[in-house]
C-alpha cells in the first residue's frame, strides 16, 4: 500500500507521519533512521522521545514539529516498509507476468519475506504497537485489505487464462493466503513458538500458495 508523498510536515496528516520516501527534511530522516537503530537494540517500550530526539541531534520540541508521538515515528516507518515491499512485488509481477504467473507467485512471497524480514524489529515494534494503539491497528487492516485485493485479482486473473480450477470465491482463497503468511512469517520474525523452520518456510508457503490456486492444474 503506498502512500501520498507531501513536501513539509505542514502538510502532512495531523499523525505526523506519511512523509515523501524521497527528499524532504535531514532532521525527520534522522529521526526515522535513529528510531530503527534503536529498535534493534530494545523494545519500543523502552525506547523515549528524548532517546529519539537526541539521536537525531535535535532538541525535545523540535523533535514534535516533525511527529506528535513516537507511536507516529513507528507508523511512518510501518508504512514506508509496506510501500517498500509492494514496489518490489510489483516489479517482480511486471517482469515475471504473465509468462510464467506461477514464478510470479514465488518470487512475490519471496520478496516480501525478504523485505519484512530485514526490518524485522520493526515488525516487533509494530505487533506491540498494535496491542494499544487503534490507528496501529487501522494501519495494519488498510496494508491486509490492500494485500487481499491483489490478490484476489490475481487468482482471478488466472481463472480467466484457464491456469487455474474455479473453485472458492476468489477473495475468501486470498483473505486465508494472506492472513496465513501474516502468521507465519509473524511468527518468525517475533520469534513465537512453535514456528516453521525459516530454512522451510518460503517451501512451504511456496506449497500452500500453489496448490491452493491451481490445485491439479499446477505444473
Amino acid at each position: 500500500m503506498s502512500t501520498p508523498a507531501t513536501d513539509s510536515p505542514q502538510t502532512r496528516s495531523g499523525r505526523g507521519r506519511r512523509a515523501a520516501r524521497s527528499g524532504g527534511d535531514e532532521r525527520e530522516r534522522a529521526i526515522l533512521q535513529t528510531a530503527e537503530r534503536l529498535l534493534r537494540e530494545r523494545p519500543l517500550s523502552r525506547i523515549s522521545v528524548d532517546d529519539l530526539a537526541r539521536g537525531a541531534g535535535i532538541s525535545r520540541p523540535a523533535f514534535y514539529f516533525y511527529f506528535p508521538s513516537k507511536d507516529a515515528v513507528v507508523l511512518t516507518l510501518v508504512d514506508r516498509m509496506v510501500e517498500e515491499a509492494n514496489d518490489a512485488r510489483d516489479a517482480t509481477a511486471e517482469r515475471l507476468l504473465p509468462s510464467d504467473p506461477q514464478a510470479a507467485w514465488r518470487e512475490s512471497l519471496r520478496s516480501f519475506y525478504a523485505t519484512f524480514g530485514a526490518h524485522r524489529a520493526l515488525v516487533r515494534a509494530a505487533t506491540e504497537l498494535s496491542a494499544t494503539n487503534a490507528e496501529a491497528r487501522e494501519l495494519w487492516s488498510q496494508v491486509m485489505e490492500g494485500w487481499v485485493a491483489y490478490v484476489t485479482e490475481r487468482i482471478e486473473a488466472e481463472r480467466e487464462r484457464g491456469q487455474a480450477p474455479a473453485g472458492l470465491p476468489a477473495r475468501e482463497l486470498a483473505t486465508a493466503l494472506v492472513q496465513m503468511n501474516e502468521g507465519v512469517l509473524g511468527a518468525i520474525f517475533v520469534e513465537e513458538v512453535p514456528a516453521v523452520a525459516e530454512d522451510k518456510v518460503m517451501d512451504v508457503l511456496d506449497h500452500i500458495w500453489l496448490s491452493a490456486i491451481y490445485g491439479a492444474h499446477r505444473g
